[in-house]
């Protein structure tokens, strides 16, 4: 898991994940909801089996 791209965060979960599932296993993660917060979310970019990247501001 990635903010801005620098890694922030690993999880490992079932190679068969949709999207959604992986994007909400990301902002759960205490690292990266540590980035997230009070932060305006720009876009988020998910390669299903390899990462999810929040661009923030």
């Amino acid at each position: 898991m990635q903010v801005n791209g620098k890694l922030r965060g690993r999880v490992e979960l079932p190679a068969d994940c949709e999207a959604a599932q992986l994007e909400q296993a990301a902002r759960q993660h205490p690292r990266v909801a540590e980035w997230l917060e009070g932060k305006q979310i720009v876009k988020v970019v998910v390669v299903p089996g390899r990462l999810v990247n929040f661009v923030v501001r």
